[in-house]
């Protein structure tokens, strides 16, 4: 027997049909769906620093179990000192199982460590169905030794589902189980 992520059961068991009495879904491949979560990191001064890039990787790497590449600039920007294809950041797309596991140990362990954390903001969403979620410390995720850490980075996350819309980006999200804050007032999409 194969192993199966906890999410992805939870997804096909409970999810799908919750979403599908909910939203009224005529079948059960209209109900949105998690396509995949990218998570990304910039780095202002390594284009004066080029380790800062490899250890971006490395931490991306460790925290996602997936291996990071770096991303390059576009264009030239004199005022940054910056040339078309130097690296400034990196990112991991995560999909399937690998993106289940990720977004289990980020609900179940990282976000909890942050501290003075009353839930994550529900104005991340584009209008398209996808969300931003940025994390301001990478040492919340318990793969990172905080001994070997030279500086505290932060990283976006983004959740790209199959929805429409911002209201069924939303359910699908807090189904999953990710801590939104608790407010009166429903942003319309």
């Amino acid at each position: 027997m194969t192993y199966v992520p906890r999410l992805k059961v939870k997804y096909a068991e409970e999810i799908r049909t919750a979403l599908k009495d909910k939203f009224q879904y005529k079948s059960v491949m209209q109900v949105p769906k998690l396509e995949k979560i990218v998570v990304s990191q910039g780095i202002g001064a390594a284009s004066s620093d080029k380790k800062l890039i490899d250890n971006a990787i490395g931490e991306l790497t460790l925290i996602t179990g997936q291996q990071a590449v770096a991303t390059k600039s576009k264009k030239d920007i004199s005022n940054f000192k910056l040339r078309k294809g130097m690296p400034i950041g990196a990112r991991v797309t995560l999909r399937d199982n690998n993106m289940y596991e990720f977004l289990d140990r980020l609900i179940a362990v990282s976000l909890p460590r942050i501290r003075d954390f009353r839930g994550i903001n529900d104005k991340g969403f584009d209008g398209r169905g996808n969300y931003n979620l940025g994390i301001t410390e990478q040492i919340i995720f318990p793969e990172i030794n905080i001994d070997k850490i030279n500086k505290i980075q932060g990283m976006d996350i983004t959740f790209v589902t199959s929805a429409h819309n911002d209201i069924e980006a939303l359910e699908l999200l807090k189904q999953f189980g990710l801590p939104f804050k608790n407010q009166n007032t429903q942003n319309n999409g």
